[in-house]
């Protein structure tokens, strides 16, 4: 791990002028967009802009509308006043859906005209040929460096009326990032979901009856576990799909959910409470009397390997706010790196999933439901977000804010995947026994032919990564040969008569191509972007026909 990735394109948002400029007093607040990563040399381009006011027009239409505890109303613009959008009517007065929807379109594309316009369009049109030309999703990560931006619903962006969200569009896998992260280390693929489920406190200074919450855990726990879809009445549980094991804590101490961390090896954590905006991360109630900063999580997350962090609180993808002075009076800025999300993805959690608002209860087992099957139906977490959230406006509608509140943040370094990729390296046959994996009798190894320089690599769990990239379980530093080359695998077949079979395949993923020699072969084959059978005693050369020789050996150690 990580997979070989899907194309991907990296875009970052930062205000050039922090107040009205003199000389520009009609032009609003200047911006530079830029692209931090794409899938080709040319797509590094720039963009400077103003932020128009009918779109902070619109965004303060969209918060009166939606916004269920109050987001700030952030002063983009000094001087704005109501010309191409109308308010709402006040809250008396019953929101009419029409309207929502329309306002939820208009928001959509409007930011959409502003991200991607001028060589930011012209970047994201060749990134999206790259990916389909690869048959792969383009991963798009967005980097908002201006806290006052962050409250605005990007996962809501369409190109135009009757095209999907960007959140919502699995040919475009979106997320949100962030600047001066801490480095991952080496990750591996996980065979299970091991999720620890915390509930805490419901509010502030409200003790919730303790049988409540041990029948809030059960509920969530009977759906975390579920092996079956959510979308088809009977269905049951996909053959290849993962497991998931689900512990609980209920209004732990600080102390108790550290140790429980600490003594087990999980890879989600699930958390559901009350919790409140702060300057190091927000604080989670956990139990009365007791809390735990954004920053003291981070710590041990990251130190117990946690990869996939889920809240289901207020404002857990919120930055906090202070109140500045200003001549005009007093205006409310957000306070950078401030959110819950931001702080555990800058101490190097991989990712971080957060809501943006409040979310009933209703909408967020349904979300944790289609989030966490598509999860142990091997999707990356990115993806698995986008088919919960397309799942939320199945439910509850395109003009209703449910399927708005997810936001996702991905480490930059990090893939988004906990498990194996369907088809790509799954090397055992769910509902083995045990007994009969422990009977396998053969060891397989890449060894380097050369008595110079003697390196030899044996497949672990059923996978061996190959590249020049570290993190690959075999690092081939050859200039020829690519960062994330190929992989060998193992699949596993059962017979009645014979038992387990395993057979072994070299997938390539390589730029220059994998050469191979069988036994008995005069001429080297090329293998590029291609699957093939390897037999044993066959030997690799990876990248050049001029490369280092290597030899595949399965052993049997009867």
């Amino acid at each position: 791990m990580p997979q070989f990735e899907n194309p991907c394109i990296s875009l970052a948002v930062d205000r050039l002028n922090y107040g009205r400029s003199p000389d520009l007093p009609q032009q609003g607040e200047h911006f530079a967009i830029w692209v931090l990563k794409a899938p080709y040399p040319g797509g590094y381009v720039l963009h400077n802009c103003f932020w128009p006011e009918n779109l902070t027009q619109t965004w303060l239409a969209w918060q009166e509308a939606f916004s269920l505890r109050g987001l700030p109303h952030v002063p983009l613009i000094h001087h704005a006043t109501v010309k191409n959008w109308q308010l709402p009517p006040s809250s008396s007065t019953p929101v009419n859906a029409n309207y929502t929807s329309r306002l939820m379109q208009h928001l959509g594309i409007q930011l959409w005209q502003w991200l991607f316009n001028g060589p930011i369009q012209g970047s994201l049109a060749q990134s999206q040929g790259i990916a389909i030309g690869q048959n792969k999703p383009l991963r798009l990560r967005l980097e908002i460096r201006d806290p006052n931006l962050i409250a605005l619903p990007w996962e809501i962006m369409q190109p135009q009326a009757g095209k999907q969200a960007i959140s919502l569009n699995q040919q475009i896998l979106f997320s949100r990032t962030t600047i001066d992260v801490d480095p991952l280390p080496p990750q591996n693929y996980d065979r299970v979901l091991n999720i620890l489920l915390v509930l805490g406190q419901s509010a502030e200074s409200e003790q919730t009856p303790e049988l409540q919450l041990e029948q809030e855990a059960a509920a969530l726990v009977k759906i975390l576990q579920d092996n079956r879809s959510p979308y088809v009445e009977g269905s049951q549980e996909t053959e290849l799909a993962v497991k998931s094991w689900v512990d609980t804590l209920i209004q732990p101490t600080p102390a108790e959910l550290i140790a429980k961390l600490e003594t087990e090896k999980y890879n989600v954590l699930f958390y559901a409470g009350h919790a409140i905006p702060a300057p190091d991360g927000g604080l989670l109630f956990l139990c009365p009397n007791a809390a735990l900063s954004g920053t003291e999580l981070a710590q041990v997350l990251v130190r117990c390997r946690v990869k996939l962090a889920v809240f289901n609180t207020c404002w857990g993808a919120q930055p906090d706010q202070e109140n500045q002075p200003t001549p005009n009076g007093e205006t409310t800025l957000s306070l950078a790196r401030s959110s819950l999300a931001e702080v555990l993805i800058h101490h190097g959690v991989p990712a971080v999933l957060g809501m943006r608002d409040s979310i009933a209860d209703a909408e967020a087992l349904s979300f944790i439901q289609a989030f966490a099957q598509a999860l142990r139906e091997r999707l990356p977490i990115d993806q698995a977000v986008t088919v919960a959230r397309q799942h939320l406006l199945t439910l509850y509608k395109f003009n209703q804010p449910a399927w708005t509140l997810p936001v996702l943040y991905m480490h930059p370094e990090f893939e988004g995947e906990l498990t194996p990729p369907m088809g790509e390296g799954i090397t055992e046959l769910p509902g083995l026994p045990p007994n009969v994996l422990a009977e396998r009798s053969t060891a397989v190894f890449l060894r380097s032919t050369s008595r110079i320089n003697v390196k030899e690599w044996q497949l672990q769990g059923g996978l061996m990564r190959v590249g020049r990239q570290q993190g690959n379980d075999a690092i081939i530093s050859e200039p020829w040969v690519s960062q994330k080359h190929a992989e060998i695998s193992r699949r596993d077949s059962l017979n009645e008569k014979s038992g387990t079979r395993s057979t072994y395949f070299l997938r390539d993923f390589s730029r220059f191509g994998t050469f191979i020699l069988n036994q008995g072969d005069r001429d080297w084959q090329k293998v590029h972007h291609q699957e093939i059978m390897l037999q044993s005693g066959c030997q690799l050369k990876f990248g050049s026909p001029e490369g280092q020789i290597w030899e595949f050996t399965i052993q049997n150690q009867n």
